[in-house]
């Protein structure tokens, strides 16, 4: 593709590592939530924001994984600070035992990236009857960043430092249905279309990060 490795007005590309761009940034002190940390992208992400100096939550599904990962990590980066906690994000009772835990333990919040999700899966139900791919590449994050938010508002007036939220989308945002988010047929198994409901789900990402983005900015 044309655009592939083309700089953008940051200086980065789509072909730019997590660690040229993090390259000299001192992340000492700050907190960061990283979802689906187990593999790909996320892992990678927690990887990089370890070595920078970040304390590192990885919020898992499969605790086995995100601890094997957590050893690699604090193996090649023995002054890592890195931990992994379990978060199932297609379950909306595990994402408030997350966030619970979490912010009972006191932990501050500088970062959350949400990173998780699935792709183009047969037509299945989440345990709380909504389309897995939107239950999980959506409204678990949903969910999880209004009940961290708190916390991070909190984190950035104690610490004079602004928090980030990071919602992962794709290119495939521009491929969902015709009429975009199909609120009224999320759940319908007789028009449903694995890789346009992965689309539905992605352009509601970015629909979640611009109203985010605008809230946040009014107050």
């Amino acid at each position: 593709m044309w655009w592939f490795g083309r700089k953008g007005a940051s200086g980065f590309s789509s072909s730019s590592t997590a660690e040229e761009v993090t390259h000299g940034i001192d992340g000492s002190g700050l907190t960061a939530i990283v979802t689906g940390a187990s593999n790909g992208i996320g892992k990678e992400t927690a990887r990089v924001l370890a070595l920078r100096g970040v304390n590192v939550v990885m919020a898992v599904r499969n605790m086995a994984a995100g601890r094997d990962v957590r050893e690699e990590i604090v193996k090649e980066i023995p002054s890592a600070k890195v931990d992994a906690m379990e978060l199932d994000l297609s379950s909306m009772v595990s994402v408030r035992k997350f966030a619970s835990n979490f912010n009972s333990s006191g932990h501050a919040l500088n970062i959350l990236i949400n990173n998780a999700g699935i792709m183009a899966t047969p037509f299945i139900l989440s345990k709380d009857n909504i389309e897995l791919q939107f239950a999980t590449n959506h409204i678990g994050h949903f969910l999880l960043t209004n009940l961290l938010l708190d916390n991070m508002k909190k984190t950035a007036r104690k610490s004079s430092r602004e928090g980030r939220i990071v919602n992962v989308s794709s290119e495939a945002h521009r491929w969902t249905y015709n009429e975009g988010i199909r609120f009224d047929k999320i759940n319908d198994k007789s028009e449903y279309h694995g890789y346009k409901a992965y689309g539905q789900s992605k352009l509601a990402n970015i629909l979640h990060s611009n109203e985010l983005a605008r809230q946040l900015k009014m107050g």
